[in-house]
């Protein structure tokens, strides 16, 4: 009893660890990148410590990372799409725009080493990405890794990282094909598509399970749609009932199994 006790605890805690990244990262780089991929970066990243000075190989096991992010553990094929997903992340590099605005190309993972008999995965993040992690001290946003765990739509979690940068702004606005490009995106040429499978979707993803809340506003230029303005409000500023009720949608998903569900359309 005290042992389950004490891995329901732990779990718990390992949930609210701190992903803490340069701002930079966030908001000047495009990738594609699945849910879980996203996830089990996040996940990565919640492990690297304010005081570290240097990546370390971080060693998990399955187990626990599919019931940290609401995973059936008991499916052969999670562990399979983890799997995969861990080697996805390694082959997919990801770009940061420079001032100048050309694009530099980076990598997240350095190094993975999957251990199927013992049930382990170990990761190091790439060295290019130390800048962006490692002993910040300005211009960096924190959130709690708990609050993207719930989330079923890749464009939820990256919406969610974009918007959380600027939370203490209140607002931030963007060109329409500036979003799709940080969302990677672009495949949604008519508006209408996109409106309804990403920004909808990513909207209503933070609505839910995030410690924000977000509306948008849209702005044309002659017929067309070109910018959007987002309005965040933190949800301890809208009452306890507002935060409940987002801690009960959290705790529902993750216990349901349901976390990395995926639209198709999305991959």
């Amino acid at each position: 009893m005290n042992e389950n006790i004490n891995e329901k605890n732990s779990i718990r805690e390992i949930r609210e660890y701190e992903v803490v990244k340069h701002n930079d990262l966030i908001q000047r780089t495009k990738y594609d990148l699945t849910t879980q991929e996203q996830k089990i970066l996040l996940y990565c990243i919640s492990k690297v410590k304010p005081n570290d000075d240097d990546f370390k190989l971080y060693k998990f096991k399955i187990k626990e990372f599919c019931e940290i992010c609401g995973i059936d553990e008991k499916s052969g094929k999670n562990y399979a799409d983890l799997r995969e997903a861990v080697l996805g992340i390694q082959n997919k590099g990801f770009y940061m725009k420079q001032n100048d605005g050309t694009y530099i190309s980076m990598n997240w993972i350095e190094k993975s080493i999957i251990r199927p008999k013992k049930g382990t995965i170990e990761i190091r993040l790439d060295k290019d990405m130390k800048p962006y992690l490692l002993q910040l001290r300005s211009r960096f946003t924190s959130y709690s890794l708990y609050f993207t765990l719930a989330m079923p739509s890749r464009y939820g979690v990256r919406l969610y990282d974009i918007l959380k940068s600027y939370e203490g702004l209140g607002q931030c606005s963007f060109d329409i094909d500036q979003l799709k490009i940080l969302l990677w995106a672009e495949k949604y040429d008519i508006f209408s598509n996109f409106r309804v499978n990403v920004l909808d979707v990513g909207v209503k993803n933070i609505n839910d399970y995030s410690d924000i809340h977000v509306s948008y506003e849209l702005f044309k230029e002659g017929r067309k749609f070109s910018r959007i303005q987002f309005t965040i409000t933190p949800k301890w500023k809208m009452g306890g009932d507002e935060t409940l009720r987002t801690i009960k949608n959290i705790e529902k998903k993750l216990s349901g199994w349901g976390a990395t569900d995926e639209n198709p359309q999305e991959k």
